[in-house]
């Protein structure tokens, strides 16, 4: 982990990632900022949690997936000790349902790492200054789905292993169900994604996030 000191006036930025290279590319959108810096960096949840305690960022920037605690997890537990810490996710995934886990979990924003050259710097801006920043296409996403069903969490576990290229009765053995609850499932999970078949349901699945957490 690194630190710097804190300069006058200046947006204080930790950063949690765990490709070192991405943690390089934001240190080097900011050291171009003469109103920020970066004052640590995190490789996972649990140091995201420790280093936020340590420096006491203005706005921390944190990957949505990470080996040992994931970004949602760790926010959860940063706001439950610093009720008005800013925090915003940084992700590969444009899904839904993981924004809308995230923004649930009390992140103040959410920005795609293929949009961080263009809106990272005005993101921390806006986050800092008390509002919320979601990028147009991902609450396009969220406006789409709003009324959907979600899909519950035993749907989840069996569509899971559906996409493994296990067959019904594996998915009934395994979960200890019977085949035909396992079916009763998958018209459910169709029917929820407006999905033509499992493999549809699937890709539909993991677009909108269903399966990444």
């Amino acid at each position: 982990m690194s630190a710097t000191t804190g300069g006058p006036g200046k947006i204080r930025i930790l950063t949690v990632d765990d490709h070192p290279l991405i943690l390089e590319g934001i240190a080097n959108l900011i050291q171009k900022q003469p109103d920020m810096e970066i004052v640590g960096e995190a490789a996972n949840g649990h140091e995201a949690i420790e280093a936020f305690s340590k420096h006491r960022p203005d706005v921390m920037l944190i990957d949505l997936q990470m080996p040992g605690m994931n970004g949602i997890d760790a926010i959860a537990a940063i706001l439950e000790k610093w009720p008005n810490a800013r925090c915003v996710i940084l992700t590969t995934y444009a899904g839904d349902v993981q924004a809308s886990r995230a923004l649930r979990a009390g992140a103040k924003g959410y920005l795609l790492k293929s949009m961080l050259r263009k809106d990272l710097i005005d993101t921390i801006r806006i986050v800092h200054s008390g509002k919320n920043r979601i990028p147009p296409e991902i609450a396009s996403e969220l406006a789409n789905h709003l009324m959907s069903d979600a899909l519950s969490p035993r749907e989840i576990e069996v569509l899971r292993m559906v996409g493994e290229g296990c067959s019904n009765k594996i998915v009934a053995d395994c979960l200890k169900i019977s085949e035909d609850t396992v079916k009763g499932h998958m018209r459910s999970i169709l029917s929820k994604l407006n999905a033509n078949d499992r493999t549809h349901a699937v890709m539909i699945a993991m677009k909108r996030g269903f399966l990444d957490g």
